[in-house]
């Protein structure tokens, strides 16, 4: 019996995700757009601006399937843990890596679960800024240091910078029905931490590639095909 309702479980899972990400294209018709780097299967962190609860959603949607597959999100667990809905669409659906911002209900250093993902094969999506970015005049927060540590500690791991933009207009903080407007997710070159470099030195790099993604006239201006998109 409990064989059968792990696989039931799972099942509903991978229905569930399926659903989920044609959603997402259907609202967002989100396209991936590859600069300086190719959607191939290799292991990688895409780190990217966070501006919504769908953020990851939409970077997942635009991976193609073959590399969405062994994608995994870093995820606040005190949002994905708070009912059985949202833990069963964080733990089962997107089998996220879930840890908390917080002391309260840390069991253990977040960075162990990230590198614990990593040295399992895994890719990761994840926002350095730490939390949603509100503000509409500042289009980046600052970076966390998360993402130094794993490439310092993991330099063979491809860090990806990935943009998103348009998304907070298509699903705003509060709101529960969702705008269908276009929407995009650019993915640009790898990078790492350099000898010697220092925090300070790759976040602020890590920083200037992000904005250098972002579109000069927002996602409509990439109407048609651009070089490098492909389909998720």
């Amino acid at each position: 019996m409990m064989r059968l309702k792990t696989a039931a479980r799972a099942f509903a899972a991978k229905t569930m995700g399926h659903a989920i990400v044609f959603f997402a294209w259907l609202v967002t018709a989100v396209r991936g757009i590859w600069e300086g780097s190719e959607p191939v299967p290799v292991q990688r962190v895409y780190f990217a601006n966070h501006t919504s609860n769908g953020d990851f959603v939409l970077i997942w949607t635009a991976l193609p399937s073959r590399l969405r597959r062994r994608t995994r999100a870093v995820a606040a667990a005190d949002y994905w843990l708070t009912n059985g809905w949202r833990s069963f669409i964080g733990r089962d659906v997107f089998n996220t890596v879930l840890i908390y911002r917080g002391e309260e209900g840390r069991d253990v250093d977040p960075m162990e679960k990230i590198l614990e993902a990593v040295d399992g094969g895994d890719s990761l999506i994840i926002f350095p800024e730490g939390k949603r970015n509100m503000d509409p005049e500042v289009p980046l927060l600052p970076l966390k240091s998360g993402i130094y540590n794993i490439s310092a500690k993991r330099p063979e791991v491809e860090m990806v910078p990935v943009w998103i933009e348009n998304l907070n207009r298509v699903l705003p903080k509060g709101k529960l029905v969702p705008v269908p407007l276009l929407c995009t997710v650019t993915f640009g070159r790898p990078m790492a931490v350099r000898a010697g470099e220092t925090r300070e030195d790759f976040l602020d790099r890590a920083g200037e590639a992000l904005l250098a993604l972002r579109p000069q006239s927002g996602p409509q201006a990439t109407a048609g095909q651009a070089p490098g998109e492909v389909q998720g």
